[in-house]
């Protein structure tokens, strides 16, 4: 038996093996391809990361269970298998495909409007489950995690209907409550962002429970340093750091949850320069689900307002990933989030040139500056019958091409993303 690479796929060379017969031979081919691609059957001959940062039990296996590509799913982004050229085919063509999904939009199967009741009520229903871990994290209660999983596969439908609706609710906060609904927030943009990068529905629930369940810990860090509006001291930074430890042990009393939900918990805070907290883990031992909450944990927390602060703008929020990627966070996560989320997210109020005023609608990967929008008022900012306009395709009759001239505060010329989302 001998061995070939599939060309022009970052393979590995391959190691020496025996014939398998006098006068056959059988060339196997190692390539390199996503985690999110793995079936049952391949031979994972090597991962992104060290054997031993990855909780599997043998170095160089063949897949045969659904647990164990999960795993592998969980902690890798590419792994390298090895297997016959014709079998390897098939999975090979399939990478362009995958990569595609993040220069598109995601697909919708109802408009905003059909998905805004659904949309409402499941962040309703899970608000309420957060707000009662909340009360039970305060006072010392037994946390009882099961209804999680049932409210999360509703926030995936919903995301799946139309993203943009979800996203919508987000844009409602109340600074009093960040950190509920910070925890909220943060799992309907990890759901939003695993569907975006083409993860299966399996992974896209367990994004969401990450989200979710990541930030618990901050509750037990006393709210004067929490909440401090000045710099903390090095004595209190190490108390607000511990939120990571207490988030950890409080998930430890649910033994049913995926350890993956632990170790995000843990490690959302790592760097990818090895300079995170609280065991300043290098790049090869932070887990790709860790690496993908850390971006939308801190997008939220940059664009939320605190009580001592008012939030920064999405634009900025971006700003500060991109400066960041490659040393802070992971930057292939960083660029693909920013194409998800859009310069303008979904829920923007903004002003056009031509003076109008609009919500955005949707976004666009390939057209961060022209999303989709709901003209509200008109030039003279009077109110209208709304109706939308692609941004990147229409234009004004005189020939003008329309856009944002620049985003609004909410509540600007009395429009208000509460009134337009229970209108």
């Amino acid at each position: 038996m001998s061995f070939k690479d599939h060309p022009g796929n970052g393979q590995v060379p391959p190691t020496a093996a025996g014939r398998a017969g006098a006068r056959t031979e059988t060339f196997l081919h190692r390539a390199r391809i996503p985690v999110d691609l793995l079936q049952l059957g391949m031979r994972v001959v090597q991962l992104d990361r060290p054997w031993n940062d990855v909780p599997v039990l043998f170095q160089g296996f063949t897949l045969s269970t659904p647990e164990e590509a999960k795993v592998l799913r969980q902690y890798c982004s590419w792994v390298v298998v090895e297997d016959e050229e014709t079998k390897l085919a098939p999975v090979l063509s399939k990478i362009p495909q995958l990569r595609q999904k993040t220069t598109e939009p995601m697909p919708e199967t109802r408009t905003l409007e059909q998905e805004f009741p659904r949309a409402k009520e499941t962040w309703s229903r899970t608000q309420d489950f957060v707000d009662k871990i909340t009360v039970d994290i305060i006072e010392n209660n037994t946390l009882e995690l099961g209804q999680a999983r049932t409210l999360i596969k509703s926030c995936v439908e919903s995301v799946k209907a139309n993203a943009s609706a979800m996203l919508w609710m987000g844009r409602i906060k109340n600074r009093d409550a960040y950190t509920a609904e910070h925890c909220l927030r943060v799992a309907v943009y990890a759901i939003a962002f695993a569907r975006f990068l083409g993860m299966p529905d399996e992974d896209i629930e367990t994004a969401g429970m990450c989200g979710l369940l990541h930030d618990l810990g901050k509750l037990k860090v006393p709210s004067a340093i929490l909440n401090k509006p000045g710099p903390l001291t090095p004595d209190e930074y190490v108390i607000m750091q511990s939120h990571t430890t207490h988030g950890f042990n409080l998930l430890k009393q649910d033994e049913s949850l995926e350890p993956i939900i632990r170790d995000v918990t843990l490690h959302h805070h790592e760097r990818v320069d090895g300079h995170g907290y609280p065991t300043h883990l290098p790049e090869s031992q932070i887990s790709r689900f860790a690496r993908l909450i850390s971006i939308v944990d801190t997008y939220d927390a940059i664009t939320s307002d605190r009580c001592y602060r008012d939030g920064r703008s999405p634009a900025e929020a971006l700003k500060i990933l991109y400066q960041n990627r490659g040393q802070q966070f992971d930057a292939d996560f960083v660029e693909a989030f920013i194409r998800m989320i859009g310069i303008y997210p979904p829920g923007t109020l903004v002003e056009l040139n031509t003076g109008e005023v609009a919500w955005v609608v949707s976004t666009h990967p390939g057209r961060k500056l022209k999303p989709k929008v709901e003209i509200v008022l008109d030039k003279n900012r009077h109110r209208m019958t709304p109706y939308i306009l692609d941004l990147s395709l229409q234009t004004t009759e005189d020939g003008e091409v329309r856009e944002i001239r620049t985003p609004l505060p909410d509540g600007a010329y009395g429009i208000t993303i509460n009134e337009r989302i229970h209108n």
